[in-house]
């Protein structure tokens, strides 16, 4: 029992992670970004081929975050200047690129096989400290990556940042530079969203492209509206209810004998979408925001 709520605990903090960066971008500076599963898999992918060419973890980690944090510079380029509904298109074809590319590019990744064997850090500590080692290095990242942007908005980039959110036209009249600013937010974004892809390889011990489909975007933008947009202690409370919904609804079978086990994969999803609407309803604001803002 207890090895299975730390891999809850564990899952939880990469989706918090996942949700910390995507709030940065939307919920800080207005970014409709649907492509974030593309840098979690850049950084997933990044990371376990440092490791399987027998570098060491901490240099996957550094790689998985540069490497995400690059992919996104030719986006917020390209795109940036663009409407919002543009940069979301883009975004979303960015990620199913990511993938395709994954996919095919078998000399690389080894296709849809996937890549086996990434290695686990402290596993020399034994299974069960083995677990609790990993899960104290994604809370350590959730805190760094808390303090840090939490340092970021309060700096006078982030001021400007929530100004290009709330009114980019009145930003631009007063000498700034829009574009910029959110290559910078993007750029950013994507990193912390290249370690969460890191922590999640080297935890799982195995990627594959089934594992980044555009799904899991949708996932990280329902835990960062459940939380409250632009409310980090959102982002963390966000993601631990979303990983509590996705995980109780594999018990629902037991309450259900006459549905067959076919069709438990559409009931889940039925749930998880009618447990979503109804707190959005009842909670537009999400649980720590104190107003809906879009």
């Amino acid at each position: 029992m207890l090895s299975y709520l730390v891999a809850l605990l564990i899952i939880a903090g990469i989706y918090a992670l996942l949700t910390i960066s995507l709030d940065l971008q939307y919920g800080f500076t207005g970014l409709v970004n649907f492509g974030q599963v593309g840098f979690f898999a850049v950084g997933a992918y990044g990371s376990a081929l440092v490791s399987l060419s027998g570098a060491p973890i901490a240099l996957g980690f550094v790689v998985a975050i540069l490497a995400a944090a690059v992919s996104a510079l030719p986006i917020g380029l390209l795109a940036l200047r663009l409407r919002e509904e543009y940069l979301a298109i883009i975004t979303l074809g960015y990620s199913e690129a990511v993938r395709l590319v994954i996919v095919n590019e078998t000399w690389l990744t080894n296709g849809s096989q996937g890549l086996t064997g990434v290695p686990r850090p402290f596993m020399q500590l034994g299974e069960g400290r083995a677990d609790l080692a990993y899960l104290a290095l994604v809370l350590a990242c959730n805190l760094a990556m808390v303090l840090l942007i939490r340092r970021l908005v309060g700096s006078p980039f982030g001021r400007l940042i929530q100004a290009v959110r709330d009114n980019e036209t009145a930003a631009i009249a007063l000498g700034k530079h829009p574009p910029a600013a959110k290559v910078k937010t993007l750029t950013i974004g994507a990193g912390i969203a290249g370690l969460a892809g890191a922590l999640y390889g080297h935890y799982i011990g195995f990627v594959s492209p089934d594992q980044f489909l555009p799904l899991v975007t949708f996932y990280i933008w329902m835990a960062m509206i459940l939380g409250g947009i632009g409310s980090l202690r959102g982002s963390l409370a966000g993601a631990a209810i979303l990983v509590l919904i996705l995980e109780g609804t594999r018990f629902i079978r037991d309450f259900l004998p006459g549905v067959a086990d076919v069709q438990m994969a559409s009931v889940r999803l039925a749930l998880v979408g009618l447990l979503l609407i109804g707190f959005v309803l009842h909670r537009p604001q999400g649980l720590f925001g104190s107003m809906a803002r879009r």
